[in-house]
């Protein structure tokens, strides 16, 4: 592809991208205090985080190679049904495949997006400058204001986004204690631009699952589970949206209902996200959660060193310390 074809294709995906520039928390005081920057301030550093993801596919050797190919993930187990890929030999995305699985209908709860956290934007822009090499479609590209964030689907429809955090001195937190997110038009080409256009050889050392993004059926229900069930904290709003974190991260979960307003339960022989698994660093935030899960009588499963259960909306959810 030469230069001027991948600036065309970057004009071409941006085109299509048109960001809606509405700003989350709206009603929010809009007197900003900035918080002191802690330490640590990486996403999988909080007490709490987003560790693996695991989805049910249909073609298994084709969807394991685009992972591979596409997004840079490498092998790190082979299993009687799938295959685990990862980066730097940590598991991130498991893939399993079942004969009878059904697909998915699109308003069904389950997946959204997994969230790919690059190290740095260089790395972003490496990654960015390979699929535009390799022609793969965008769905969306955005700035958040604390993120910069691309967004694309697998070949069965599971949705994918890649991005880089801005340092959190940078972060805005509003005075309810959220912070201030956005989703205003990213400057791809910029990013292109600036990336080093030497032989990419997969995901970077360091690059980690950031936050999922899940479709559920019910806000109120999430605020619920994911807030005063789990412990996290509430940081950010948007119509039909909820963004939830730990350490005060922007969001290590995200639910909407943007398509699966008032469905019912995700049955389990379908294709998509089976389940996804939250590591806490604090043993203590893990006690509670699964105190709080025994006072609803919610069934929890012990499981090696973690243990299991079924969300609200029929997701599996690994606990893990």
């Amino acid at each position: 592809m030469t230069d001027l074809d991948r600036r065309d294709f970057l004009k071409a995906s941006a085109a299509a991208i048109a960001a809606t520039g509405i700003t989350t928390n709206a009603s929010a005081e809009s007197t900003a205090m900035t918080e002191p920057t802690p330490a640590p301030t990486h996403a999988i550093q909080m007490p709490a985080f987003v560790d693996h993801s695991h989805l049910i596919v249909r073609d298994l050797p084709m969807i394991s190679s685009w992972y591979q190919q596409i997004m840079g993930l490498k092998p790190v187990e082979k299993t009687a049904s799938g295959e685990v890929l990862g980066v730097d030999g940590h598991p991130l995305l498991t893939l399993t495949t079942e004969g009878d699985a059904a697909i998915a209908p699109r308003n069904a709860p389950g997946l959204f997006h997994t969230a790919f956290l690059m190290p740095d934007r260089t790395e972003l822009g490496r990654w960015l400058a390979h699929i535009a090499h390799n022609n793969v479609p965008l769905q969306g590209a955005s700035d958040h204001l604390v993120s910069e964030a691309i967004y694309l689907g697998d070949p069965e429809g599971n949705g994918i986004e890649v991005y880089r955090d801005r340092p959190r001195a940078e972060w805005e937190y509003l005075q309810d204690g959220m912070v201030k997110m956005a989703t205003l038009p990213l400057d791809l080409q910029a990013i292109y631009d600036e990336a080093p256009k030497d032989k990419w050889d997969g995901m970077a050392d360091g690059t980690a699952i950031g936050h999922i993004h899940l479709q559920v059926s019910n806000i109120p229900e999430a605020n619920s589970f994911f807030r005063d069930v789990l412990g996290l904290d509430l940081m950010a709003t948007y119509p039909g949206a909820s963004f939830f974190s730990s350490g005060k991260y922007h969001h290590h979960i995200g639910a909407n209902i943007w398509n699966s307003r008032g469905a019912p339960k995700r049955q389990a022989n379908m294709t998509g996200l089976s389940d996804y698994t939250i590591r806490f660093n604090d043993p203590v935030k893990l006690q509670s959660a699964l105190a709080a899960l025994e006072k609803l009588e919610i069934p929890v499963t012990r499981s090696g060193e973690g243990y299991s259960l079924v969300d609200p909306w029929g997701i599996g959810l690994k606990l893990e310390a």
